[in-house]
């Protein structure tokens, strides 16, 4: 044959080198593309499955958190107004014959080492003990609301010289009072008060030393020391009152003024407000849920029988002398 010869060559799927090229990075990058997108949502259904539980558990760290500082202004609320309640009755049942008479302003009072006959220091000390009482009972409360701290600094700084000294020099009168011339209880009944005397000198002294040296938190925390220790006064009134209207008087003779429960009183109207405040203190420290819930319900249950209890002090102590 003359023909020429051809080579042919059967056709093929073969690409040329570049588009086979740009074929396979364009396969590769929808298979990593779509798992890229898959891993996206497993993340965000995980992070969507985290953030509720974070959400959760954020809710049930508040929420012991928000009942702790409710409870603890709750209790500040009731204590003030009753402190405040009583300083009415200080200054209506004492001031207006202390002004009128002078020594013999207490002459016929129900203060049990009032008014001794022929005593004259004795009768100025109980005189200075009601009068100082009206500043530590009114200004404690005061010492204490951060509004008052913060808006009238040279209020609460006077304030607070004013409140401690007073409660210094109350506390020592009121040791010559309780051994020298109170006509009712006993010598246990007598430690009690002494106690809450002495503490109150002490506390008094690490409130200044930190003052001084500009330590406000320790200052703070042993002004608190010092306000509960000085309020016991009204701690045994409120507590007694309360424990009479509830009981009756369970364990209280009333002609010697002794018993099992003003025993337990004399002592408590001081130490169980102070292991209240250690454990507050203790709850700002380590704030976990269980020991905030456990602590914001007894100071709840305390605080309702302290309502109470000013409740009948009020009706059957102060406002029928007033």
């Amino acid at each position: 044959m003359s023909c020429q010869s051809r080579l042919i060559l059967p056709r093929t799927n073969i690409l040329p080198l570049g588009e086979m090229q740009i074929r396979r990075v364009a396969d590769v990058w929808l298979i990593v593309r779509a798992q890229d997108v898959h891993q996206r949502q497993i993340i965000s259904r995980g992070t969507h499955m985290n953030d509720m539980a974070l959400r959760d558990r954020t809710f049930g760290e508040a929420l012991p958190q928000q009942a702790f500082r409710i409870t603890v202004k709750l209790w500040f609320s009731v204590a003030a107004v009753g402190h405040w309640i009583f300083l009415l009755y200080i200054l209506a049942a004492f001031f207006p014959p202390i002004a009128e008479h002078g020594l013999e302003g207490l002459k016929g009072s129900h203060l049990p080492s009032g008014f001794v006959e022929g005593d004259t220091f004795g009768n100025l000390t109980s005189i200075i003990h009601v009068l100082l009482a009206a500043l530590i009972i009114g200004g404690g409360p005061l010492q204490l609301i951060p509004a008052v701290r913060n808006s009238f600094p040279t209020f609460h700084r006077w304030l607070g010289r004013s409140y401690l000294f007073a409660a210094v020099s109350s506390s020592t009168g009121g040791l010559y009072m309780t051994w020298a011339r109170s006509p009712i209880g006993d010598a246990f009944t007598n430690l009690g008060i002494s106690g809450d005397a002495v503490l109150i000198i002490i506390f008094a002294a690490f409130a200044v030393y930190h003052a001084i040296g500009r330590r406000i938190k320790q200052h703070r925390r042993w002004a608190l020391r010092l306000f509960m220790a000085a309020s016991a006064v009204w701690f045994f009134r409120v507590g007694l009152m309360g424990w009479t209207m509830l009981t009756g008087g369970i364990g209280i003779d009333w002609e010697s003024f002794t018993g099992p429960f003003l025993y337990v009183l004399g002592f408590a109207q001081y130490l169980l407000p102070l292991a209240i405040l250690e454990w507050y203190f203790y709850c700002q420290r380590q704030s976990t849920p269980r020991v905030l819930v456990t602590f914001s319900a007894t100071l709840f249950v305390l605080t309702a029988f302290m309502t109470f209890g000013i409740f009948a002090a009020t009706m059957g102590l102060w406002l029928p002398r007033m």
